[in-house]
């Protein structure tokens, strides 16, 4: 006889305390394997695919797109074992009871913050960083949505049955805005995965004739004034939420102060060419420019720290954990290179690369996004020669680059046409003062005017 199994939102790591469903990847009535991805959550750090622990059939499930669930509220129930689905939702005491006694139905992994047999009361997390919010009641868990039998597991003129064999979110948030069914599409990689270029190529076979796609004109009404007073209203949650938080949590918190200098980038950049002329791995200028944020925190180690202002202390951190601003279709967000300060210029341009195209596939983890203990921003990528931008808090400063352009420049007393970059550096006035925020700035425009210099830290 089967039985039914409640499985529910994981703890997803780094104390994250809720996600909103962004989509569904299975129906009710589905067949799931172990390990399947079941649905696609969004929480403050990144996008997930949530795998289920359990075998079966989908019986229930609990929440609609858009909605935000509480970790440890229910996801859904799976019909385990004797091969039938249940005639509906699992008793509230089912799960745990039949979790211990269908250990074959059920994954071995251990997944982010919690186990297949371990208590539900393990598995949850209390924010600690507003009493408010840890006063605040647990939303109910949404109805779940009865099935009085299961269907079978639609098999597409692509011949795939049960998991859509797609690892990329891009190649399904494309899927999902074209209305393509991936399960029509046959995929073109290993074991017959789906690639961006198959569903490209489907979409392009299902485009109309060109005379076909041509709509009739339509008239449309001027919008009303009160339309136009209303404005469109974007809610502030997911990454975009979490940025403001964080964002206004620095204003508010942080005394930040801005120092700027102009260098001459020019002996930089003919070494960075030498370097990569000599053969081996490329070496990149934002590699080159975390070595030289490195040495100068070595130098200075009251920017590499943070406030406990509950024990109104300073706290110098051992490591550098480097983080750097990228832009990505889900808007700003700052991966950590772990570790910057034992690494060479080779695997930091590794590691910013390997963080970059996750950022742009939005597949960082929440261990990509946390742990930073300074932050590098290349705004010039932009455009822009200057900014004061926000430290990311709760570090205690920040170091902005601009475009590297030629310029009128005074050298060796004579002008000359150099590649001039202007540094930033915005920094926690309650750590140091302009004397040391000064010092860092110079030393960092003396390293990239003269590489040489850092052969005296080596």
């Amino acid at each position: 006889m089967a039985q039914v199994l409640e499985f529910k939102l994981p703890d997803l790591g780094e104390g994250l305390t809720e996600a909103e469903i962004v989509r569904w990847l299975v129906s009710v009535g589905d067949v799931v394997a172990i390990d399947q991805p079941v649905v696609e959550v969004e929480t403050a750090k990144a996008m997930v695919e949530v795998p289920c622990p359990y075998g079966g059939v989908v019986t229930a499930r609990y929440g609609e797109e858009g909605t935000e669930l509480p970790v440890g509220a229910p996801l859904l129930t799976v019909a385990v074992g004797g091969g039938t689905a249940a005639s509906g939702p699992a008793a509230p005491a089912a799960s745990e009871e039949a979790a211990s006694s269908a250990s074959s139905e059920q994954s071995g992994n251990v997944l982010v913050g919690y186990g297949t047999a371990e208590p539900a009361a393990r598995r949850r997390r209390v924010r600690h960083e507003s009493p408010a919010v840890a006063q605040k009641p647990a939303p109910a868990a949404p109805a779940p949505v009865p099935v009085a039998a299961p269907v079978p597991v639609a098999v597409g003129a692509g011949g795939h049955a049960g998991p859509v064999p797609v690892i990329s979110p891009l190649v399904r948030k494309l899927a999902r805005d074209r209305g393509l069914d991936l399960r029509d599409v046959r995929g073109s990689g290993p074991e017959g995965l789906i690639l961006r270029a198959d569903v490209e190529l489907a979409l392009a076979a299902l485009e109309p004739p060109a005379a076909a796609q041509a709509p009739a004109p339509v008239a449309t009404p001027a919008p009303s004034v009160g339309a136009q007073a209303a404005g469109e209203r974007i809610p502030l949650r997911g990454v975009r939420g979490a940025v403001a938080d964080k964002l206004s949590r620095s204003r508010t918190e942080i005394p930040d102060a801005t120092c700027w200098v102009d260098a001459d980038a020019t002996e930089l950049m003919a070494a960075r060419a030498a370097m990569n002329a000599a053969g081996g791995p490329k070496i990149s200028l934002l590699a080159l420019l975390a070595r030289i944020c490195v040495h100068a925190l070595a130098r200075f180690p009251e920017l590499n720290s943070t406030v406990d202002t509950a024990a109104r202390e300073i706290v110098r951190l051992p490591s550098v954990h480097l983080g750097f601003a990228a832009q990505t279709p889900r808007g700003l967000v700052v991966p950590v290179v772990k570790d910057a300060g034992t690494r060479t210029a080779e695997s930091l341009t590794a590691e910013f690369a390997r963080l970059t195209e996750a950022s742009r596939q939005s597949a960082l983890t929440p261990a990509d996004l946390t742990g930073g203990t300074f932050t590098l921003n290349n705004y010039g990528v932009f455009g822009v020669d200057g900014s004061t931008p926000i430290i990311n808090h709760p570090e205690a400063a920040m170091l902005g680059v601009g475009r590297i352009i030629p310029k009128p420049w005074v050298h060796q007393g004579e002008l000359a046409v150099r590649q001039v970059v202007q540094l930033s550096l915005t920094f926690d006035h309650r750590v140091c003062d302009g004397g040391t925020a000064g010092g860092f700035l110079r030393y960092v425009a003396d390293c990239v005017e003269q590489p040489a210099v850092l052969l005296r830290t080596l």
